[in-house]
């Protein structure tokens, strides 16, 4: 049987089943596809892909497919009218401030969580109103009052409240007010900040005694308002608390907005108060004195590491049994490809490694290469443990390595994420790759590497010499498997003489650092992003989008291993690129188990 065509567009990976789906039906879509209407016209249906996928625990925001008269509307007008069972008024006649008018709600009214994620953006030039919007919450709303390491954190945190008021008690803005200066991370979002509350301050109509609205800087996702402290408020805290620091003066705030809130007056409802803080001893102390308080949570890419996507599946014991009258297959080169359907596609993703294995029975590795209706393209794997297949002279030892190998040495995949504890083998498979891929297939030019510059301990001051001289001492990975490369075993670089592949191998590879990378664009490079669980999402959004035409790189790091302040498995940039780019055809995922260092370092991860 001939190998089938490839698709022609990203839009035949979807499933029908999506465009078929009742207009009452809330089931989310298969995980990769969405439909939508075609704007204009009574033509073909345009389909376009959203990369909307359930976020570990937190609770998937599918908008439900409009009903066929709603429909017919967003075929004929450009910005379609959601009807009253689906959405709810605008924000400023909202069902919780007009007791007059009884909310008709399609859902049990439940709470929105703290901080929860903006909807996500159309892709490939897809019209966001051709989508019916969520409908809001219809519970009472909230007041949060920020601390100053939120808005320090994550400038855009006033947005992401949803319907719910966001309140800045007065010694916040002069805390914002003494870090704005300088070059960190940290100044640029207090400027940043000061910059959103000028523009929200500055607009038409707005009153700060009434609340600033949200909304009126184009965040239609933020329905509240933002209150400032314009007033002394009246509160008594315990004595043992000092009165002039900072953290208790908010603790204070709380108290009595919690106080002024607590009973519903006329033009001022009922609201509970919270307070959103990153900082663990303030929501302790805050839950002493009996009030509420939460972390912010929207910077948190899963809820839970173990929800990480792992990048491989292992095939039930019963699936060649449940297959054996419904699988195709066909050869193709060296490869052998399964057409499988059955219940387990929908939970597979394009790139995604399945393997099979059972006593008495052999085994079977393969690649997900295309999801097409209800059936599932396998394709196997080449094997890089043989030694006629050694990369560079390095063979691979154990399955997830193998699969890594896969993943590195294809050139349809341009972005490769590797995790797993010390020993793993990530670097020294990711450089005998590249020095293959560049010193003897010639694919790409050089390999550029670089790293986040995160101490474990103490630092040692400032360091001279040129950029690469300064990059030395935390290049220490590097030296360590370019020694173990340019040794070879007679069948490799070793046989041109050590001092000869030394030279040529530092001649081919370039260390950059990463204050530095911004406005680059990297053309046929292989990059290697080393301890990528050191930066955050904003970070790893600068250094990818680095890449030029015909550049792949690769991340890799240990998430249990994170040295970076303020950062967490869940908040991660390496676990925000990981669940991110699943599912995208040109790049992998896998996480690799088993440590391959040596007897000392597996049993020191095991047990320290």
């Amino acid at each position: 049987m001939p190998l089938p065509p490839a698709p022609t567009k990203r839009a035949a990976l979807l499933s029908p089943d999506a465009i078929d789906a009742p207009a009452a039906s809330t089931k989310a879509p298969r995980r990769g596809s969405r439909t939508t209407e075609n704007a204009r016209g009574n033509g073909p249906r345009a389909l376009e892909l959203f990369d909307d996928h359930s976020q570990g625990a937190a609770a998937p925001r599918v908008a439900t497919p409009p009903a066929p008269e709603v429909a017919r509307q967003i075929e004929t007008k450009p910005r379609p009218v959601p009807q009253p069972e689906v959405a709810p008024a605008a924000p400023q006649a909202r069902a919780e401030r007009a007791p007059e008018r009884a909310p008709v709600p399609t859902t049990p009214p439940a709470p929105a969580p703290v901080a929860a994620s903006p909807a996500p953006r159309a892709r490939n030039g897809a019209q966001e109103s051709a989508r019916p919007r969520r409908a809001k919450s219809t519970g009472p709303t909230k007041l949060f009052v920020l601390d100053t390491n939120v808005l320090l954190h994550d400038p855009m945190c006033l947005f992401r409240f949803e319907e719910h008021d966001v309140f800045l008690p007065m010694i916040v803005l002069e805390e914002l007010d003494g870090h704005k200066k300088g070059t960190t991370e940290v100044a640029r979002n207090g400027r940043q900040t000061s910059r959103t509350l000028d523009a929200l301050a500055g607009a038409k109509d707005a009153d700060i005694a009434k609340g600033l609205k949200l909304d009126t800087t184009g965040h239609r996702e933020a329905g509240g308002k933002l209150f400032f402290q314009t007033s002394p408020l009246d509160y008594t805290l315990p004595t043992s608390l000092p009165q002039g620091k900072a953290d208790n003066q908010i603790l204070g705030v709380v108290q009595a907005l919690r106080n002024l809130y607590a009973q519903d007056r006329p033009g001022q409802p009922k609201q509970e108060v919270v307070l959103v803080s990153k900082d663990i001893n303030m929501r302790v102390k805050a839950r002493a004195l009996g009030l509420a308080a939460d972390d912010y949570q929207n910077d948190k890419t899963l809820e839970d590491g173990d929800l990480l996507y792992a990048g491989s599946y292992a095939l039930p014991a019963d699936f060649w049994t449940r297959q054996s009258k419904t699988v195709e297959s066909w050869q193709s080169g060296s490869s052998t490809f399964y057409r499988i359907s059955g219940p387990i596609v929908p939970n597979l993703y394009i790139n995604q490694f399945v393997f099979f294995e059972a006593p008495g029975e052999p085994s079977m590795y393969a690649r997900v290469t295309e999801i097409r209706d209800k059936t599932a393209v396998l394709k196997t794997l080449k094997d890089y443990a043989s030694g006629k297949n050694a990369v560079w002279g390095v063979s691979t030892r154990n399955r997830e390595q193998n699969f890594a190998m896969n993943l590195l040495m294809d050139p349809d995949i341009d972005f490769v994420t590797l995790t797993g504890t010390a020993g793993t083998g990530k670097t020294l498979m990711a450089l005998a790759s590249g020095l293959t891929q560049v010193l003897d297939d010639r694919r790409y030019t050089e390999i550029i590497m670089t790293r986040a510059t995160v101490s474990v301990g103490e630092d040692i001051g400032f360091l001279p010499g040129t950029e690469e001289e300064k990059m030395g001492p935390w290049m220490g990975a590097l030296d360590d498997n370019l020694e173990f490369l340019a040794k070879g075993d007679g069948g490799g670089a070793g046989e041109w003489g050590r001092a000869a592949t030394n030279e040529l191998i530092r001649s081919r590879i370039k260390i950059k650092s990463m204050n530095f990378m911004r406005g680059r664009t990297f053309l046929n490079k292989y990059v290697i992003i080393d301890e990528a669980q050191n930066l955050t999402p904003k970070q790893m959004k600068t250094l990818i989008t680095r890449a030029g035409p015909g550049t792949k790189i690769i991340c890799m790091g240990n998430l249990a291993q994170i040295d970076t302040p303020y950062l967490t498995e869940g908040s991660s940039g390496l676990t925000f690129a990981v669940d991110k780019f699943k599912g995208w055809p040109h790049s992998g995922h896998i996480t690799l188990a088993r440590g391959e260092r040596s007897r000392l370092a597996d049993f020191a991860s095991e047990v320290l």
